[in-house]
């Protein structure tokens, strides 16, 4: 059974969710580092994380303040 939410949960949910991905970025970022020259096929694996979770970030960055990427740039 599907779940009714109003748009204030919705809300909470999209901000909990780029929290989340934030933290994700982030770790994958330190993990990169952590990697470049002991394994390089791991740091590029976790450089394509990272990128992955910035994409994540701009598209809920997009939603919950839109526009805001645009004045960044």
């Amino acid at each position: 059974m599907t779940d009714v939410v109003d748009s204030d949960e919705l809300l909470r949910r999209m901000q909990r969710a780029r929290a989340c991905a934030e933290e994700e970025r982030q770790t994958w970022r330190e993990r990169h580092e952590d990697l470049r020259s002991a394994d390089p096929d791991g740091a590029r694996d976790a450089a394509v994380r990272n990128l992955a979770y910035e994409a994540v970030l701009r598209v809920l960055d997009e939603i919950l303040t839109p526009g805001r990427h645009d004045e960044e740039e």
